[in-house]
């Protein structure tokens, strides 16, 4: 039995219509692709999903759209994080309502806490809940870093249950390794620190990547967890451009436009996110032809660069 929320967790991305209203078709179609990919974990409403545009009710609809797609063939962590404590405690009880199984919450931003801040903050969010909690920490996006000192006084509290390491730092991450109990569970961030992070013990992957190719993301950590470290590596190398070309612009930027030229989802974002640049989208386009990915006609035309309706 695989321990919960290990794998291959995907952030989803939030398709939007063309007038830039809430695409729930779409939702659950992306949600099915992924779970006939065998992808572990459904991770909706997280930052790659333009959550800080969406309202709570369609934060609420989104996690229940997944969630029934999900049942029985694999767990939702469900995004509920931010600034404010007492805000974060009405997202995390509005996702278990959705039917979430599990909570991921970035930590603060902008207001930079103190680690003590830090562990009140997520003290009280798990006071407020029976959910598992995942701390997510990229303190490149949100100016605040979860330390390993932190992490290990975050684990003693039961249902804070793991988290997604996103600082970029090997030696934070194998200190954090080192350090935390046995059972608490470290996944990695950053889709091209997947292997290195499993090597030193780590658990799986909250992927950006897996919502292109999804399958071929499980086959590489799927590979590592059996022990065939030689596929691993094959399959680290193959899908590294395509982990790197994500990041050309800020996430969910270069994503979604390639899913968009997959024809899986329109190409419309919420403002303050717009189109990647056109020298960018080409950068995409090209990783995407290496890599055998269907292309629909017109892809990288700069359409859809739109805000909200």
């Amino acid at each position: 039995m695989r321990t919960p929320f290990t794998g291959v967790g995907t952030a989803l991305v939030t398709p939007f219509t063309l007038d830039g209203s809430l695409d729930t078709a779409a939702v659950s179609r992306l949600a099915r692709r992924q779970l006939d990919a065998g992808v572990h974990v459904l991770v909706p409403c997280g930052t790659t999903g333009e959550t800080p545009t969406l309202s709570v009710e369609e934060k609420r609809r989104v996690i229940e759209l997944v969630a029934a797609e999900a049942k029985g063939r694999a767990l939702v962590l469900a995004g509920a994080g931010g600034y404010d404590t007492k805000e974060v405690i009405h997202l995390a009880a509005v996702a278990a309502a959705a039917g979430a199984d599990g909570l991921l919450s970035v930590t603060p931003y902008y207001n930079k806490p103190t680690p003590e801040g830090l562990y009140q903050h997520y003290k009280a969010i798990a006071d407020s809940t029976e959910l598992p909690i995942v701390v997510y920490n990229v303190p490149g996006r949100t100016g605040c870093n979860v330390d390993p000192a932190t992490l290990v006084r975050l684990a003693t509290i039961p249902n804070i249950i793991g988290v997604k390491e996103a600082s970029g730092n090997i030696t934070q991450m194998a200190e954090i390794l080192r350090a935390v109990p046995d059972d608490f569970i470290v996944m990695s961030g950053d889709d091209a620190i997947t292997l290195p992070l499993m090597a030193m013990g780590g658990h799986g992957i909250i992927s950006v990547m897996s919502n292109e190719m999804p399958a071929e993301l499980v086959q590489l950590v799927e590979a590592f967890e059996q022990g065939a470290v030689a596929d691993a590596q094959y399959w680290h190398n193959k899908l590294l451009p395509l982990m790197q070309v994500n990041f050309i612009e800020a996430n969910p930027g270069p994503v979604k436009f390639a899913m968009a030229a997959m024809g899986l989802c329109e190409e419309v974002y919420r403002l303050p996110m717009v189109s990647p640049r056109p020298s960018s989208q080409e950068k995409i386009l090209a990783v995407m032809r290496d890599l055998g990915l269907p292309i629909v006609a017109g892809a990288g035309a700069g359409a859809g660069a739109g805000g909200r309706a």
